[in-house]
């Protein structure tokens, strides 16, 4: 990694309660984690949902016997956000050592978050106590407003509108500034602004978006969820470069989802939605997003002419001739010349009959990943295919 570039990876972006569906696994189950690995290799992880064992199993695989030190800001006390503290191996290694940090609820009062981890590991609820997790733990509790400095990284605190209270948060690495604003809800004048100021020239916005704009009037107001809508306006408002929709409802598929990023991108086209594995690479305030490999076995060479329809990196509409080289029955790969946008869908018509007898099976696929520079002017694109058995986008 280039010594001034700050690394940004999700390892759960569901809310509420980890799923396994069928239809969700493009964007993922698991509740939320990310981690952040500044430009001097401070690693700051944001929330212990289910995500976090997945993290532990990646460090203490990679890691081995060296000592892990790591800071962890937890946003708040729902389920979703701690559920993964019993599970994250590190703990369970003495050479580790882990400063915590969150806010006093005036429901546990004093040493709330280290409360909240002695109650998860006591009877009758798990079948070991905290004395098997020998790692370094030191607490500190803040408030919204606090601002302070971890080894060059400035970190702002900031209340948001969520049930029995959520702190935002802003990193501002020499690399750039992220903010991850999961668990708000938009309507109440004095957290709106503090919203407004974390967000404020963010190179990568991580906002709440669990909701459609039609169940945040309804069904879901004050629940303390946002939507893809108010997200976008917050991105457009604050001038952030980046827009990664988070904290997906348990409820919504990968077709679902597929339907807000759509219409967020209408708006404002640099929109994301956050998957399980996703990386963000930040450099002097750009970001390059890269999604997790999304191969699930071994593909075999084919020979497919096909005509592709997809949206560009630009933004544009394009469509051109290729053929298809690798395919099972999950994905496939193929060359074009032109750079689609991450994350978008293309129609793939591929030509498998004879020109006596034509039989094109047309596929539905989203884009995972390009590899460009593999081969001169053109770039390699990997896809998963999407069942297409549900609406294409929600009506809202």
């Amino acid at each position: 990694m280039h010594p001034n570039c700050a690394k940004l990876s999700f390892w759960g972006a569901r809310g509420s309660i980890p799923t396994l569906d069928r239809g969700m696994w493009r964007y993922g189950g698991n509740t939320p984690c990310l981690d952040l690995v500044a430009a001097d290799g401070t690693h700051f992880v944001l929330d212990c949902g289910t995500g976090l064992r997945t993290l532990g199993n990646l460090w203490a695989n990679v890691e081995g016997d060296r000592p892990i030190q790591a800071h962890i800001f937890v946003t708040h006390y729902h389920w979703d956000h701690i559920q993964g503290i019993p599970f994250f191996r590190p703990f369970y290694l003495p050479q580790n050592d882990f400063h915590f940090y969150s806010f006093q609820s005036k429901y546990l009062g004093r040493e709330s978050l280290k409360q909240v981890l002695e109650a998860q590991l006591a009877r009758p609820y798990f079948p070991v106590d905290l004395t098997l997790m020998p790692s370094g733990r030191q607490f500190s509790e803040i408030t919204g407003g606090d601002k302070f400095e971890i080894n060059g990284t400035k970190v702002t605190a900031r209340w948001l509108n969520h049930p029995q209270g959520c702190l935002g948060y802003r990193f501002e690495t020499s690399a750039g500034t992220i903010v991850y604003a999961t668990d708000n809800e938009p309507g109440v004048p004095e957290l709106d602004d503090n919203l407004r100021q974390l967000a404020n020239g963010a190179d990568v916005l991580i906002n709440d978006a669990q909701c459609s704009p039609e169940q945040l009037a309804s069904s879901r107001k004050g629940w303390g969820h946002s939507s893809w809508l108010e997200s976008v306006k917050l991105a457009r408002d604050c001038g952030a470069k980046n827009l990664v929709l988070f904290h997906h409802d348990p409820d919504s598929n990968d077709r679902t989802v597929d339907g807000y990023l759509y219409a967020a991108r209408q708006e404002f086209p640099n929109t994301w939605a956050a998957t399980d594995g996703m990386a963000v690479q930040l450099r002097d305030g750009c970001a390059e997003i890269k999604l997790r490999p999304s191969r699930i076995g071994q593909r075999r060479p084919v020979h497919f002419s096909a005509t592709v329809s997809g949206q560009a990196k630009e933004g544009g509409r394009f469509q051109e001739y290729a053929v298809l080289k690798e395919m099972n029955l999950r994905g496939g790969y193929l060359w074009l010349s032109h750079l689609p946008q991450l994350q978008s869908q293309m129609d793939i018509r591929v030509d498998c009959g004879t020109p006596d007898r034509p039989n094109p099976i047309v596929l539905r696929a989203a884009v995972m990943h390009c590899d460009v520079g593999r081969e001169k002017d053109r770039c390699g694109v990997g896809v998963v295919f999407i069942d297409e058995t549900d609406n294409a986008f929600p009506l809202d």
